[in-house]
């Protein structure tokens, strides 16, 4: 039996709920009358969301349908950078919202700090992009859970590989 139990604290989305929420926002937007003939396009990689409109006021139309899309889908929003509208070709409005993958170790920091602030008997290190925190009482480790998410952070947080 083992002696220290653990868990990692990590934040990430799935690129499959990502993908569907996309595509959702794409087809109700072709649908729209308001964007009948219209240059607006949604396109994405890994790293980063790109749209396309006309204006700005299409624009604003295409990021609240698709948050609104992310959000049905479980998608925290504070998973993006949403960027600032600047001008593009044909006289068009482009975005580009970048996906934020992994916790920045400047953001760790304060997440450490909170739990040991909080005098669990549990350890906590940055490891990459993540932190795990280990403990030999399962019920330490339940609290640090507890303790992240009732922190409202900026990043979205999950909790994985508990063991």
């Amino acid at each position: 039996m083992a002696t220290d139990y653990s868990f990692d604290v990590v934040s990430k989305i799935d690129q499959q709920e990502l993908d569907n929420a996309l595509n959702q926002t794409r087809k109700e937007i072709m649908g729209r009358f308001d964007f009948k003939n219209s240059k607006t396009s949604i396109e994405n990689t890994d790293k980063e969301i790109t749209i396309i409109s006309d204006d700005e006021l299409k624009m604003k139309n295409v990021l609240d349908t698709l948050q609104a899309k992310l959000i049905k889908r479980g998608i925290s929003i504070k998973a993006f950078d949403w960027g600032k509208d600047e001008p593009a070709a044909s006289d068009t409005v482009r975005r580009i919202i970048k996906i934020q993958s992994g916790i920045p170790k400047d953001k760790c920091k304060p997440i450490i700090e909170k739990i040991k602030a909080s005098k669990l008997k549990v350890n906590s290190q940055i490891q990459g992009e993540q932190i795990r925190i280990s403990g030999k009482d399962k019920d330490d480790l339940q609290k640090a859970q507890q303790l992240l998410r009732d922190m409202d952070y900026e990043v979205p947080l999950q909790f994985d590989n508990y063991r």
